[in-house]
């Protein structure tokens, strides 16, 4: 069975500095960025083909960066996130800034006919978390009566930052490991010991929480059938919150709505891989230094591709 790997690439990264595009910095040995580790592993777990959610603008440097070099190693295609992209009674909303992730997803509608895994472009997820998303690709479908999706569960305390606070969803799962809610927690780091987060977006009040919960990092399986019922939520979203310049139609939100009203389910599956990104300037260093031990570990290879 076919499987594609989505990688979510049109982020603005405003976090990243003024005209950088954090996803095209190089942080291996022999140019490599940040996406070239998560496509090896991805292709070493048995997907088939990338397809790139990126902005138009920035076509041309992902050519010169990545899709040229990936291009010769696995099938690759390209959509484009763009802000104008609604059903058309929904045209005369005005909108600056992207809908957000199942937006992008969203856009994918054509050119993703098999199942996928969805990712962040500027996150690391290590070879474990690949081959469980494949592994559950391949033997997971629709039923009828509900999606089957499943997410790999990471350990909250391998997903921190060395450089600041992070945003995580939290999760909670029965005893048959089966997603019962996403909480998205803010402002999550360590502090004397500790892993410390807000009690709420915004707020000056703090909460304790386990260094051992599973978080979910926008890491999703998802059958071909989730992109069709994207744009249903898509139109009932834009119903409700369209002219809520700040509001983002996420794809944590969108799968926690539909886990409580039973039109899907969602597997959780620990991965114990030690997550790496970038989210601001400052973690390209530690980045770096993580490919380093990756490398000297024997995960990666000094050279990823050969020509």
């Amino acid at each position: 069975m076919k499987t594609t790997l989505v990688i979510m690439a049109a982020g603005l990264g405003t976090r990243y500095g003024e005209g950088r595009i954090k996803q095209l910095d190089p942080i291996g040995p022999n140019n490599e960025i940040i996406m070239d580790y998560s496509i090896y592993d991805a292709k070493a777990a048995g997907f088939d083909k990338v397809v790139f959610i990126i902005r138009r603008d920035i076509k041309q440097a992902f050519d010169d960066m990545i899709g040229s070099r990936i291009g010769r190693q696995i099938e690759t295609d390209y959509v484009y996130q763009q802000t104008e992209d609604v059903p058309a009674k929904f045209k005369h909303l005005e909108r600056v800034k992207p809908w957000g992730t199942g937006h992008a997803v969203l856009a994918c509608q054509g050119v993703v006919n098999e199942p996928f895994a969805v990712i962040n472009a500027d996150d690391v997820y290590g070879r474990q978390a690949f081959v469980s998303m494949h592994d559950f690709l391949v033997n997971g479908s629709a039923d009828g009566s509900k999606l089957h999706l499943a997410m790999p569960g990471f350990i909250l305390g391998n997903t921190l930052s060395r450089e600041g606070s992070v945003t995580r969803g939290v999760c909670s799962a029965d005893e048959n490991d089966m997603l019962t809610n996403i909480t998205e927690t803010y402002g999550i780091h360590d502090e004397d010991g500790k892993v410390i987060a807000l009690t709420e977006k915004g707020a000056s009040t703090t909460k304790e929480i386990s260094r051992d919960s599973h978080v979910s990092m926008n890491m999703w399986a998802c059958p071909a059938e989730f992109i069709g019922t994207l744009g249903a939520e898509f139109v009932k979203f834009l119903e409700k919150s369209g002219t809520d310049a700040g509001a983002e139609f996420l794809l944590p939100t969108v799968i926690n709505d539909m886990l409580h009203r039973g039109e899907a389910d969602c597997r959780l599956i620990e991965t114990t891989d030690k997550w790496f990104g970038m989210t601001s300037a400052r973690d390209r260093i530690a980045a770096q230094e993580a490919v380093r031990e990756n490398i000297a570990a024997g995960i990666y290879p000094e050279r990823l591709w050969k020509d």
